[in-house]
């Protein structure tokens, strides 16, 4: 597969994802965590180039390689915390409204709540978003994993 455009980043795009970014980093949740909300929903769309660099930022963060290779089976996983749990039911099911699924429900939402303040909960859903954002721009550009952006 060959990537369709060199540069497909828009100063101006880029400029405002970077102020999206803050933001979301800003929300009080471990770094580690929205690295494993970044990697499930990238697995999820098949994004390679997302799913590279998920697994690079995390490692930077600490995160291990035993959580690495199972947070695409965290359910059946004895590596994540009830926490981690509550974010990665939310990734799938904020990213998975294509596939015809319920969205988010109330149960998924209200043990994410659990575990979350409110502005805790709107930098996750940021993150999500931002990812399914680089997903859909990945995949129709077809970017190559490995890159450096």
């Amino acid at each position: 597969m060959e990537a369709r455009m060199k540069s497909p980043a828009n100063p101006d795009v880029v400029t405002a994802i970077q102020h999206l970014m803050k933001a979301m980093h800003a929300g009080g949740v471990d770094p580690r965590l929205l690295d494993l909300v970044h990697l499930r929903a990238s697995q999820i769309n098949g994004c390679s180039p997302c799913v590279f660099a998920g697994v690079q930022g995390a490692k930077k963060h600490g995160e291990t390689e035993e959580r690495l290779h199972t947070v695409v089976a965290w359910r059946e996983a004895p590596f994540f915390t009830e926490e981690e749990r509550a974010a990665l039911a939310l990734t799938e099911a904020a990213t998975r409204l294509q596939d015809g699924a319920e969205g988010v429900t109330d149960e998924i939402w209200d043990a994410a709540a659990d575990h979350f303040s409110e502005e805790q909960l709107s930098a996750i859903i940021l993150g999500i978003a931002v990812t399914n954002f680089f997903n859909r721009i990945n995949r129709t550009v077809r970017e190559q994993a490995g890159r450096a952006w």
